[in-house]
């Protein structure tokens, strides 16, 4: 059971990190446009910025569940540095309770977000409605919770390890 589900995390962390790393390529493509649309043939495409700013938000978003799954997110390094093997363990759970905390709440409100966002349309892309952009925050939250508990599984201290 417990290496079905971190055979399942290990994909769907990579999954999101793919998409994260899509998002970035998508806003430095769209930055580019901009630039060369504004400034080499004087028309500038407004929609550009909107999306840029909306691919920087869901690459935030779809790249946590990563630095959660390496241990880099919640951190409690020098108790953890201190701590006798049996308080470690406390510690690990301790930390998956606040962060698993932590993103029920941005499940929750951006969930909420998303619904009341139906209604709004993005500035510079009327016919798209804001729902897609908050959308980010409960879908981010969801692959968030998979990269706690995989990390409670199987911890990786990468920040541990490589700091001095």
């Amino acid at each position: 059971m417990k290496q079905t589900f971190l055979r399942f995390e290990r994909a769907t962390t990579g999954l999101t990190m793919l998409a994260a790393c899509a998002m970035l390529a998508l806003a430095a493509g769209l930055g580019m446009f901009q630039i060369i649309t504004r400034f080499v043939l004087e028309r500038p495409a407004e929609w550009t910025e909107v999306l840029i700013r909306f691919s920087l938000i869901w690459m935030v978003f779809l790249g946590i569940p990563a630095a959660f799954r390496q241990g880099a997110m919640v951190s409690v390094d020098v108790l953890y540095r201190w701590s006798p093997p049996r308080i470690k363990r406390v510690l690990d759970y301790l930390v998956t309770v606040a962060a698993l905390a932590l993103v029920a709440v941005i499940i929750w409100w951006g969930w909420d977000y998303a619904q009341r966002g139906k209604v709004q349309s993005m500035i510079g892309l009327e016919n798209v409605s804001m729902f897609w952009a908050y959308l980010a925050m409960p879908v981010g939250g969801v692959f968030c919770v998979i990269g706690i508990l995989g990390n409670l599984l199987d911890p990786q201290r990468l920040e541990l390890e490589t700091a001095q």
